[in-house]
């Protein structure tokens, strides 16, 4: 978190972190999607041409003002697949929040646990604390028939403890209030 005085702005970066192809990116751009332009910056996406995420996806939120001061809210997206840790690390860098989307196929439940496991891993080798940073599990794609209940898939992952959303991100179930939660907690930090 950084505040500049001289603007009077809180700058707060949160992160959508997860497996390949759990919906980060899509979660991005419903938020994008249903907030006025007044209140977001464009979707800034660089991507392979399979249409994947290469580095990150990155957009600003603005809300009211909060203590005196005008929070910029960074959303960014790390890319999922393995070969692109290095990348992951750099972007939970300074992070203030997290959202773990994912994948609520049962097929996927290893991968989802590999991923939240490197999340870990790399937060540790940035010297933080799981602990210290908001964290919310969003448990996307609840629409499909092999879709492991929230609260189960919770457990398995070690943190039924944190806050749990179900989610269908590709038509914004969900997607709101996930970061309405995790807005919240960091607010509440503060």
């Amino acid at each position: 978190m950084f505040i500049n005085w001289k603007m009077r702005e809180l700058q707060v970066k949160l992160v959508y972190y997860g497996p390949p192809l759990s919906g980060k990116t899509t979660n991005l751009e419903q938020i994008h999607g249903r907030l006025p332009p007044q209140r977001r910056s464009d979707l800034v996406s660089v991507k392979t041409r399979e249409d994947r995420t290469l580095f990150f996806d990155f957009m600003q939120l603005e809300l009211n003002e909060i203590k005196g001061l005008r929070p910029k809210f960074k959303l960014y997206t790390v890319p999922g697949q393995v070969y692109y840790a290095a990348t992951r690390k750099l972007v939970l860098k300074d992070v203030d929040g997290l959202i773990f989307v994912a994948d609520s196929s049962v097929q996927r439940l290893a991968v989802n646990r590999r991923a939240m496991n490197d999340m870990w891993r790399q937060l540790k080798e940035l010297d933080r604390s799981p602990t210290d940073i908001p964290f919310v599990l969003q448990c996307n794609k609840q629409d499909l028939p092999d879709a492991v209940d929230p609260a189960l898939l919770g457990r398995f992952l070690n943190v039924s403890e944190a806050p749990i959303f179900p989610a269908t991100a590709i038509d914004g179930t969900g997607t709101a209030e996930t970061l309405k939660n995790l807005i919240n907690q960091v607010i509440a930090r503060l």
